[in-house]
């Protein structure tokens, strides 16, 4: 077999490690080491000596290494046997990524479990050439960039797993709300997943998610919109005023049904509208007479119609006859720490403060068991 006169790399594109094809080389051949490439040689599985870019030739008397690989240690031409490694130190940035399978993640806010689909792309490049070529190729005669992207495939999405369940529990992000974080979370996932590719002497570049998503047609997802629908819905008009609101239209659709119950609730839903038609014509009176009092001779308004109103989630609720309260108080709209205000205050106080009110806390019933 002819001794080789020249070793240089002749591998494709896509492979970062390939082995060059001969093991019977002699002193005085060249090794040429292309840019962004290292070469090693390696006898009997151990690395004897590491070439960064350039042109060598192998000489005992310039490289002390190959007194070791030397198989007859006399004459210019003497042959040997190694095995020598070309390792690519290029950075490869269209690495893809997705899971195969939904991660079930559960909604910080509004607790349903949620399949989460994710996929984006990362770069990586070799680093630590020795270290890698240690720990990942083995006997191998190539390994390829497809390799490595399968390799760590696996230890890949097991990080996204668990990086995207402690980021959404930790910052409450809802999964509705997720696409927002998603330069976020892929910073938090470099950094995570940086530390495993280090160990075997490479590097992520860049990672980045393109899309995490929910499918439109899994019956989790329609839960979790109406649960969003609902809350924003509570924390618009106030969570009283919607219990007020759906106990009316649990009243409505039960008066709608044939019978004496349906009977005896539209009877009761006759007796609050007029109760409330009752209210507006006196406000409505009241705002009469005040417009008369300009006239000396018009009577004075009718005693006891003072007004009282009320601190809901923040917002002053509509004015209040002393004959409303006693129902608001017994549905537990109006408690006794509730702040309300009336005439002659300067300030908001507590409910159970003023005269009026504090009589009735003690003549109304508690409000009937759920």
């Amino acid at each position: 077999m002819a001794l080789i006169e020249a070793i240089k790399y002749n591998g494709n594109s896509t492979e970062f490690v390939w082995k060059f094809p001969s093991e019977d080389l002699k002193l005085g051949a060249q090794l040429i080491v292309n840019h962004s490439q290292n070469a090693f040689f390696v006898k009997n599985g151990v690395i004897c000596d590491e070439f960064n870019e350039g042109r060598y030739t192998l000489k005992s008397a310039n490289i002390p290494i190959l007194n070791k690989l030397v198989n007859i240690p006399f004459g210019s031409k003497s042959p040997f046997a190694a095995e020598v490694w070309y390792v690519n130190m290029v950075t490869k940035l269209d690495n893809k990524w997705g899971t195969i399978k939904p991660i079930l993640l559960e909604d910080p806010q509004y607790g349903i479990v949620v399949p989460v689909r994710a996929f984006g792309q990362y770069g990586f490049k070799i680093i630590e050439p020795k270290n890698f070529l240690h720990t990942i190729v083995g006997t191998l005669k190539s390994f390829t960039s497809l390799q490595i992207t399968e390799y760590f495939n696996g230890k890949l999405l097991s990080a996204i797993s668990t990086i995207l369940g402690k980021a959404i529990v930790q910052n409450k992000i809802s999964l509705t709300q997720i696409a927002a974080f998603q330069d976020d979370l892929s910073e938090i996932c470099k950094k995570s997943i940086s530390d495993e590719f280090l160990k075997y002497g490479l590097e992520i570049v860049d990672f980045y998610f393109m899309s995490i998503n929910i499918p439109e047609n899994d019956t989790s997802l329609i839960k979790l919109k109406e649960a969003k629908e609902l809350s924003m819905r509570i924390n618009t008009v106030g969570k009283d005023v919607y219990q007020m609101d759906r106990s009316f239209d649990v009243m409505e659709t039960a008066a709608e049904n044939e019978g004496s119950a349906g009977s005896m609730i539209n009877a009761g839903l006759g007796l609050g509208a007029g109760l409330s038609l009752g209210n507006s014509m006196g406000n409505q009176f009241n705002q009469a007479g005040n417009n008369l009092n300009t006239n000396p001779s018009t009577p004075p308004p009718i005693p006891n119609q003072k007004k009282f109103f009320f601190v809901v989630n923040g917002v002053h609720s509509q004015p209040f006859l002393l004959s409303d309260l006693p129902k608001l108080i017994s549905e537990g709209m109006v408690k006794q720490e509730t702040l309300a205000w009336t005439e002659g205050l300067q300030d908001w106080v507590k409910a159970s403060e003023i005269e009026e009110i504090k009589k009735l806390f003690s003549q109304t019933p508690p409000p009937i068991p759920k």
